[in-house]
């Protein structure tokens, strides 16, 4: 016998699984076409310096012996305060920009909240089918 409360339930597990699955295959597309537009980011070894206008900057030779400068952003001064060099990642086809993570962050975040979007679809429809068949 069916009460009105294994209904909700398995009214709520339904939305879930929907949401969850369909959403999290949604948000995983935006992460892989973010990814994509990111580019190629390669390690390299920077130096620090002075630049004529009072600020940092970093100067490193790319892979394919292009040297490349970036002005150092405020949170990127605050990370590598006091240091000549750092191991920093150049964008490819761009000889002035850096970033201090091999990966982005924003990148990451839509991966794992799409990730965890598809965790909670498969999660709440497991748990739907596991009633379904313990409901005989």
């Amino acid at each position: 016998m069916t009460t009105s409360a294994d209904t909700a339930v398995n009214a709520v597990l339904e939305i879930f699984s929907w949401v969850g699955l369909g959403v999290g295959g949604l948000v995983l597309l935006v992460g892989v076409i973010l990814a994509l537009a990111d580019g190629t980011w390669e390690p390299v070894t920077a130096m620090i310096d002075d630049d004529e206008h009072g600020g940092r900057v970093a100067r490193w030779f790319g892979s394919g012996g292009e040297v490349g400068e970036a002005r150092l952003t405020p949170e990127q001064l605050h990370a590598l305060e006091g240091r000549d060099s750092a191991e920093v990642f150049a964008r490819r086809d761009d000889p002035r920009r850096i970033r201090l993570t091999k990966g982005s962050p924003v990148v990451r975040f839509v991966a794992w909240f799409g990730v965890g979007l598809v965790g909670l679809g498969l999660t709440s429809l497991v748990i739907s089918w596991v009633l379904l068949f313990a409901a005989g």
